[in-house]
């Protein structure tokens, strides 16, 4: 757990540096996140993000992984639905589609 917390806090203290690097502009990445521009200039130099705001950054600066990720975790998401047992029959799906379609 230590190791992770120490990866955390230098993630934290060299995003501002991945912000200025990055190909967005600044003014979209305060834009998207909703954090107040004086308050994001002052959190990106001290490394003070919360982890809610990190990630929101981190989706930002690459897409292509949040995607990705995302992907991922909704393939998991559906191997455990069906472990679960928590499936649809084929048939029943394309009956439902019909009921809702006509």
């Amino acid at each position: 757990m230590i190791a992770e917390i120490v990866r955390y806090k230098t993630i934290l203290n060299t995003l501002g540096e991945l912000v200025q690097k990055s190909p967005f502009k600044i003014d979209y990445i305060i834009r998207e996140t909703g954090i107040k521009p004086a308050t994001f200039y002052r959190k990106m130099k001290g490394g003070t993000f919360t982890p809610d705001e990190a990630l929101k950054i981190a989706i930002i600066l690459n897409p292509e992984e949040a995607y990705i990720h995302e992907l991922k975790e909704s393939i998991k998401k559906a191997k455990d639905d069906i472990q679960a047992g928590m499936t649809f029959k084929h048939q029943d799906v394309i009956e439902e589609i019909k009921r809702e379609l006509l």
